[in-house]
């Protein structure tokens, strides 16, 4: 009997004992046996703490960007060997595509997201808060790594993308991680983990794998790790109650399953294309991984008198859904993941036909192709309907979770809206209206209780992702049932892997610590101009002072008649009256370009172009006779990776335009961005 071995402490390890039993979805045949037992989850959490973490952290954004960049590119070229394994878990191509491709594609997505942060190992956030009048003592945001390990628990549902979709973060922050995925399916993740690690591009300890139950893996929790948990509401209450991540205020951050609701705008008719989609939809999330996902349909809203039209139209595109092996020509579902997970299903069916009557299936009447239902774990579709939703409430409690939904009719707009939220939190909530009102209203009154909204009609199908896909940069999570927890968003995902901590102090030893520049800080000149200087010879909070200019009304026309922006204040003194301007007043735009060409240096070098403004600000108006001046100081240092051999070796650096009066007072203030040739070219 083959036994899966975990990665521990950088050696693959068999378990003791046992172990847990994983059968074949299609098939029933004993696949291998996962367990646990005889781990010392004190040292593997020591170990990354002492390994994996430190040599995270001596990496930047850039360079832990990147690190995911190459581990996606290396997966991508080996995806086609997971699929086998994915088949075994009951799942179609289109089912393991989502887990697999687009489990390596959140590495992607992850991957690119560095080009928003600084080229450190930390995150400066926002802008500085000015605390005193004088200015000499501010307050500002940093975040950085925990020195911590990150333990991620996985359902069963998705084994590689529920992995990869919390590493992706989690590496990209400076975090090292503990994966436990789901005993019943980890013989998929254990491949994917086999070929991270014999890719060496990861450093060691960075990952470990605990490929049975894991119990007793929180026991060794301290202050500065985190927890991430995917699963059953159920599961995740208990997990989240474990003293040790209440005696050490351990984050926990929980996605679990939800009763989403997808509601049929009342403005919909059966001849319009959102009456279509909407039920395109609903079976889609149906029967796609055979409705085991966190973000299935659970509750199909519809008004009053279209009931009858969705139950007919739904019935006959599930009679489209062919069952079976999911390598057998025309199988468009799979099955569950286990025989347990059918009985499971089961027992919730019953206590939902309690509320509701069945409308579409049969548990005992169903075809499969190329495979025995005796052997496998298969359920057919099974379409409920519940006439009385406000009374009747399992609807609201109870969660199938298989390929298993419930037609909950409502008159009213704001009924609907009453009862996608008795779910009590969910993380995802779907409504097909192509009334602008109806989906304000709708989307405004459930947000307090969904992680995410999707308004579907027409103009946007084509290119939806559809309602149960989350998205590397939006959030996934929910309230209440859902889990209260974020996962993704972007940036966010990253920020919940480091700790936030604000610093105060005069703006010089503030630019100490963020190593960008903050105004009030000390700065320093030299005789060479920065535009002669090479991306590595520029320091933060080197300045530049430029020679002066007088602007002139003749100033003023000119670059009205070169900028075609004829706008009342520049050119019209006549006008003035009841406005914040005393006379003609200069051109925003033209103190920004004027102060360009003070601070330009026109000959050729290693600055290579303008890359652009971050920020622009006019503080002061400029009327004629004013003279100006600009300082222009390094504000903060990119660093960006060759794209090829042939590219130019170069970083962007940012800079503080600030122009002043001869009354010494700020005009106007920028961020500008230049990209700078490096010196070495290796």
């Amino acid at each position: 009997m083959k036994k899966l071995e975990n990665y521990v402490m950088g050696q693959w390890v068999p378990h003791e004992g046992e172990g847990v039993p994983q059968y074949h979805a299609i098939t029933g045949e004993l696949i291998a046996t996962a367990g646990s037992e005889g781990l010392d989850y004190a040292a593997m959490a020591d170990y990354a703490r002492r390994v994996g973490g430190p040599a995270l952290r001596k990496m930047t954004f850039q360079e832990r960007g990147r690190m995911l960049k190459q581990l996606a590119l290396y997966l991508f070229e080996r995806k086609d060997k997971y699929y086998p394994l994915s088949y075994m878990t009951g799942a179609t191509k289109a089912d393991s595509w989502i887990d697999i491709e687009g489990g390596i594609g959140t590495l992607f997505s992850y991957a690119s997201l560095r080009r928003r942060f600084s080229n450190e190992y930390f995150h400066v956030e926002g802008d500085p808060e000015k605390i005193s009048k004088g200015g000499t003592f501010i307050g500002h945001h940093i975040l950085v790594p925990r020195h911590g390990v990150a333990i991620h628990i996985n359902a069963f549902n998705f084994p590689i993308w529920g992995m990869l979709e919390k590493l992706a973060p989690t590496w990209l922050a400076g975090m090292p991680a503990i994966v436990k995925p789901s005993e019943l399916t980890s013989f998929l993740t254990q491949a994917m983990v086999k070929d991270i690690v014999d890719s060496g591009i990861v450093p060691e300890g960075a990952i470990q794998l605990v490929c049975g139950p894991g119990h007793g893996i929180l026991d060794p929790l301290i202050e500065q790790d985190v927890v991430t948990f995917t699963g059953s509401a159920e599961t995740g209450k208990k997990l989240k109650t474990h003293p040790s991540i209440i005696e050490n205020s351990v984050p926990f951050n929980m996605e679990a399953d939800s009763l989403n609701a997808a509601v049929l705008g009342p403005d919909v008719t059966t001849d319009m294309p959102e009456f279509g989609l909407f039920v395109r939809e609903v079976r889609r999330e149906m029967t796609v991984k055979a409705g085991q996902k966190c973000t299935a349909i659970r509750r199909i809203m519809v008004p009053r008198p279209m009931v009858e039209a969705v139950q007919e139209a739904l019935a006959a595109e599930l009679r489209k859904t062919t069952i079976g092996d999911p390598q057998a020509e025309g199988v468009r579902m799979g099955s569950l993941v286990s025989r347990t997970q059918v009985e499971e299903v089961r027992r919730r069916v019953a206590e939902l036909i309690t509320a509701s009557e069945v409308v579409y299936g049969d548990l005992e009447q169903y075809e499969v192709v190329g495979a025995d239902k005796e052997r496998g774990a298969f359920f057919p579709p099974l379409l409920l309907r519940n006439d009385d939703p406000f009374r009747k409430t399992a609807t609201h409690t109870v969660e199938a979770f298989g390929p298993v939904s419930t037609i909950i009719p409502y008159d009213t707009l704001d009924e609907a809206i009453a009862l996608a939220n008795m779910g009590k939190g969910s993380l995802v909530s779907t409504i097909a209206t192509n009334d602008e009102q109806v989906a304000a209203t709708f989307a405004l009154g459930v947000a307090p209780y969904n992680g995410r909204i999707l308004v579907l009609n027409e103009a946007c199908a084509k290119e939806s992702t559809g309602h149960g896909s989350p998205l590397p940069y939006l959030v996934h999570g929910g309230p209440g049932r859902a889990g209260g927890g974020e996962e993704l968003g972007g940036m966010r995902g990253v920020f919940h892997y480091m700790q936030r901590t604000a610093i105060q102090g005069h703006p010089t030893m503030i630019t100490a610590i963020t190593r960008q520049y903050q105004p009030g800080a000390r700065t320093f000149e030299d005789v060479v101009h920065p535009f002669r200087k090479y991306f590595e010879d520029l320091q933060v909070g080197e300045t530049y002072v430029t020679a002066r200019h007088t602007v002139t009304e003749a100033d003023i026309v000119n670059f009205a008649n070169v900028s075609g922006d004829h706008f009342y204040a520049h050119v019209d003194e006549t006008s003035l009256e009841g406005t914040i301007f005393e006379r003609r007043v200069a051109h925003g735009y033209y103190i920004l370009s004027k102060a360009a060409g003070l601070f330009v240096e026109p000959r050729k070098g290693p600055v290579l172009l303008n890359y652009g403004i971050d920020e622009c600000r006019f503080t002061k108006p400029v009327y004629p006779g004013t003279t100006i001046g600009v300082k222009l100081t390094v504000k903060e240092k990119i660093d960006q990776e060759k794209r090829s051999e042939d590219d130019i070796a170069k970083g962007i650096v940012k800079w503080v335009v600030e122009v002043y009066d001869q009354e010494g007072e700020t005009v106007a203030l920028a961020t500008i961005l230049t990209m700078v040739k490096k010196r070495n070219q290796v």
